[in-house]
């Protein structure tokens, strides 16, 4: 299995934009108010500088995995230790992931139809991605996506350029200061941008290793530029106040859109963009989750773990019963407080250190 450096630009980019751009917007502005759109380029700035991060710590053993090379550098043991907050997070973030895509399509597209359903059909899309393609088909899937997700997200911007009011914009810091701003950029790190900390088990898979950081930075990058202009446009149509109790403000947006009386019902751009970027969320998600299992407990064939995974993936999601309350207290005792300090940050920093220290003295 090998992908290319355009194929990780375009697996970082579709991977980054479609959740961030559905559900990070409401909670920054509730922070941030009028200046979210600057919380959010401070994440992106932020996020960026965690991409580089993980690619700089695989280029010092390119042809190993973050299971691997974290054993090579702190010992079996320990290493196995620092792993645990990961596969924490790709366990959950598939099953959380999965029952947010069902509820967005029912709520877009199927009203009537049983979650259960929803769920069980993408899982199956997920297993059938796993065995047919695993990370190269992935990679093949986000070179076609990811042109059409952000000329779809372009449109539904452009469209509604009439709406936009840029007195809502005003009186930029003023009435929020830094800390608010500094706040609301800090769960778009830890929740979305920060996830870009994957980039230490795809380097490995990679035909030209060395394209890893710009091209996985590159993509990072566009995701946030697209995700600070798609906040700025919820704001200039809608104000700093009335998009924090949206539960989708995107969504909203482009339902928000008449053109001439002709160019109307654009949210279906919205549903299919959420569709994409969330499939291609969830492969990549569930590659991660079997590929690491495999390689930490030896198992030969990776895919066969995708037939444990998914059940449970399946029963977890349709077992919640509020989806949002449940994720609301997953970021407050996880993401928060573990997710950036420890798992995006603190964790890859420490390896780095060691490994540079252990390469030198070696």
């Amino acid at each position: 299995m090998k992908i290319s450096g355009r194929q990780i630009f375009w697996m970082m980019f579709t991977f980054e934009v479609g959740q961030s751009l559905l559900l990070v917007i409401p909670a920054t502005i509730r922070t941030a108010k009028q200046d979210a759109w600057i919380s959010l380029l401070i994440a992106g700035g932020v996020g960026i500088a965690l991409t580089f991060l993980a690619t700089t710590l695989c280029s010092l053993y390119p042809k190993q995995t973050l299971i691997e090379f974290s054993q090579t550098i702190l010992g079996k043991w320990l290493g196995k230790l620092l792993l645990i907050p990961y596969f924490f997070g790709w366990y959950m973030i598939i099953w959380i992931t999965v029952r947010e895509f069902g509820e967005f399509i029912i709520i877009a597209l199927f009203h009537n139809t049983p979650l259960w359903v929803i769920v069980f059909t993408a899982m199956l899309l997920l297993i059938f991605i796993i065995y047919q393609g695993g990370v190269e088909g992935i990679g093949r899937l986000s070179e076609i996506i990811g042109p059409m997700v952000l000329l779809m997200i372009t449109f539904v911007i452009l469209l509604n350029v009439g709406n936009m009011n840029w007195d809502y914009m005003r009186p930029i810091y003023h009435d929020s200061g830094w800390l608010p701003i500094l706040k609301g950029s800090y769960t778009p790190v830890a929740a979305f941008f920060g996830e870009a900390v994957m980039m230490t088990m795809f380097v490995f898979f990679m035909d030209k290793p060395e394209q890893a950081s710009s091209r996985a930075m590159w993509g990072v990058g566009l995701a946030v530029f697209m995700v600070t202009i798609g906040t700025l446009a919820v704001i200039l149509t809608f104000g700093p106040n009335l998009p924090s109790s949206f539960l989708y403000p995107v969504y909203d947006l482009s339902r928000y859109i008449s053109v001439m009386e002709f160019i109307q019902n654009v949210d279906i751009l919205i549903v299919i963009i959420w569709f994409f970027s969330i499939f291609v969320k969830l492969a990549l998600y569930m590659f991660l989750a079997c590929y690491g299992t495999a390689q930490m407990f030896h198992l030969k064939d990776w895919r066969k773990v995708a037939w444990v995974l998914a059940p449970i993936s399946f029963i977890l999601a349709v077992s919640v019963k509020n989806i949002q309350t449940f994720t609301h207290y997953y970021y407050i005792f996880f993401v928060i407080p573990i997710a950036f300090p420890v798992y995006e940050l603190g964790i890859p920093l420490l390896l780095l250190v060691v490994g540079k220290i252990r390469r030198k003295y070696a």
